[in-house]
């Protein structure tokens, strides 16, 4: 391709740059470069050729088609191209700091709420990302604005010529792209198949493969069949089943809560004085996991009010709301309960409303109750939500009937940045300006308005006529979003390095009279909410599909785990599991309590495996909504 002069002579310098700034050439270069920086923010062990031989060849395919059909404008295809791949990379990016995992076009599903979220998503953007956009905006300033670049020569090739080579190249590229993917269909862990496909290659690979689960008949998917798989001991029995029958139930979902936080005191400050006070006469789980998925926030509703799991692709509110779901509102209305959920936002925002209207909530309250008054991020503070919603409550109170309230606070939502107004707390200097410094300055206040909301149920007697749920939604510092600063802070306060375990790990806090506070360490998910609701409240499951467990009645437990972990992860007393290609690969880690050494079997995930298709085929396969009303 070089083009010599006489025997003996350098190339020539001129030659040279001419054969560089040929489109198909310069954009090479320039995709090497961008695949570089993805690869360096998504995957830790980052390959320079793997990179290149993943990624190149997707880029090439395009280029060739250009090279093959365009006659003219053919610099303006190649930026085309150029600004697309670029969005792809940026975005996957970005979505990788935010959730953990790798974007696909499913996310564009719920474009609308992420874009809610955007100060969350581009606070965590480290200011050398952007560099993936230089040469967009350099070369679009040359050749739009720039009098030289208007007048850029077209690329003199005889394409008539070269039109068969196009045709060849292309083929090889797509060859390439093929024998990237086609080995790696099988992967269960979808980070390592982007990694061994190709960032590209495994976005159009997800477009165009068959991601519809196989279906377990309805009638195959019994309580016995889920039990079994389980592991869960059917003679085992609550000591405290039925201690909180007839009484009132409030359960309190905490924004982005995680387990670290209960007992810290970070230089002699406690950071949940009021959830510590609550813990010290409560039953408190201190390895309970979030499971969640990317409605975060409301898929924590949706799994603790259905004790299903959270669906194949996208959130709850978006893949099941047009189910009548069988649920915790609806066990309990059948025994006379009334039901409220109270959230700050409009009820619009994860399509809540049609989710409220699956699980059977009888009233929801939100950002139309609770108004414009002390508002930041989303709605109004937690102050204004705990206020109004204990007037509620009493006025439920008044009606004779126990009630059962789900209460969801917002004030300690990602980023953490709550007004200066708020600080309840002077933060040490090494913590000022950090994102774990920003957390628990706002988990701080959220414990300050929450034990202010004790304080009025208490006053209203509605305290000790109750069973109060506290647990925390979702994580709210996930590893990959910590920067060297943040991750030292975090082995500060655990004593040894932040781990996975640990990210997923939330409390779960149980109070009522007559059940006697002390901490249990079998583990526990989102998804045994409503049984152990059902059980301490004498409220029978019988006729209730569920793949959640009573707490109090159970040693052993297994939670699959989906969208922040790869496909086959689980939790389970021995430990939390991450499958790699296939389970042979894995990779294990502790409890977040610590213990033994963990030691997952390939059992555990074949049946974690196998409880996540059941779960995924019975709702899919309940009654519509309008099918059920008729």
């Amino acid at each position: 391709m070089f083009i010599l002069k006489k025997e003996g002579e350098a190339v020539s310098s001129v030659t040279i740059k001419r054969w560089l700034l040929k489109p198909f050439v310069f954009f090479s270069i320039i995709f090497v470069l961008k695949s570089l920086l993805a690869w360096g923010v998504i995957f830790e062990d980052m390959q320079f050729w793997k990179s290149v031989l993943t990624e190149i060849p997707f880029v090439w395919a395009l280029f060739f088609l250009i090279e093959r059909f365009a006659s003219k404008r053919k610099l303006g295809y190649y930026m085309t191209v150029n600004l697309l791949v670029t969005a792809i990379f940026f975005a996957a990016i970005m979505y990788f700091k935010y959730y953990g995992v790798i974007v696909t076009y499913h996310a564009a599903e719920q474009v609308n709420q992420v874009t809610a979220v955007r100060n969350s998503v581009f606070s965590l953007m480290d200011p050398y990302y952007l560099l993936i956009f230089t040469d967009i905006i350099v070369l679009g300033f040359y050749f739009f604005i720039n009098k030289n670049g208007r007048n850029y020569k077209k690329d003199k090739i005889n394409r008539h010529n070269g039109r068969m080579l196009h045709v060849v190249l292309f083929a090889v590229s797509l060859g390439l792209c093929l024998f990237n993917i086609l080995p790696n269909k099988a992967s269960m862990n979808e980070i390592k198949k982007a990694q061994e496909m190709g960032i590209l290659n495994y976005e159009a690979y997800t477009i165009f493969a068959q991601d519809k689960p196989e279906l377990v008949n309805a009638s195959e998917i019994t309580q016995d069949a889920i039990n079994q798989l389980k592991g869960i001991d059917p003679s085992a029995a609550s000591p405290y089943a039925g201690a909180a029958k007839g009484k009132n139930l409030i359960i309190i979902q905490l924004e982005s809560f995680q387990t670290f936080l209960m007992g810290l005191k970070v230089d002699g400050q406690e950071i949940t004085p009021n959830l510590n006070r609550l813990m010290e006469d409560s039953l408190y789980f201190n390895n309970f996991y979030q499971m969640v998925g990317q409605g975060n926030t409301s898929d924590a509703e949706f799994v603790v009010n259905s004790s299903f799991y959270i669906p194949p692709q996208g959130a709850a509110t978006m893949s099941y709301v047009d189910k009548e779901v069988p649920s915790l509102p609806r066990l309990l209305q059948a025994s006379g309960y009334q039901t409220a959920t109270f959230h700050t936002n409009d009820v619009e925002f994860w399509n809540r409303g049609e989710l409220y209207s699956s699980l059977g909530w009888e009233h929801y309250y939100d950002h139309k109750f609770f108004g414009d008054e002390d508002t930041f991020f989303f709605g109004a503070s937690d102050e204004m939500l705990y206020s109004k919603t204990a007037e509620k409550l009493k006025e439920m109170t008044d009606g004779g009937q126990p009630f059962y309230a789900q209460v969801i606070s917002m004030s300690a939502h990602h980023p953490f940045t709550i007004p200066e107004e708020k600080y309840k707390m002077k933060l040490p200097e090494r913590y000022e300006g950090t994102f774990v410094g920003d957390y628990i300055r706002s988990q701080n206040y959220a414990d300050y308005a929450f034990g202010q909301f004790v304080d009025e149920l208490k006053a209203d007697g509605i305290w000790d006529n109750s069973l109060i749920m506290v647990y925390g939604d979702h994580m709210g510092l996930p590893i990959y979003s910590l920067d060297h600063d943040d991750k030292e802070l975090m082995k500060e306060i655990y004593g040894y390095d932040y781990a996975y375990a640990n990210m997923l790990n939330i409390p779960l806090l149980v109070h009522g009279k007559g059940l006697a506070p002390q901490t249990l360490e079998q583990v526990g998910g989102e998804v045994d909410i409503m049984p152990t609701a059902a059980s301490l409240l004498g409220v029978s499951m019988d006729n209730n599909i569920h793949f959640g467990q009573d707490l109090l009645s159970q040693s052993y437990n297994l939670l699959p785990q989906r969208y922040y972990l790869p496909t086959g992860s689980f939790i389970a007393s021995s430990g939390l599991l991450i499958p790699g290609n296939s389970f042979e690969d894995n990779t294990q880690y502790p409890l977040a309590s610590g213990g033994h050494t963990p030691a997952g079997t390939e059992d555990e995930y074949t049946r974690a495996l196998r409880l996540r298709q059941l779960s995924d085929s019975y709702v899919t396969q309940l009654p519509d909504k309008e099918t059920a009303e008729e």
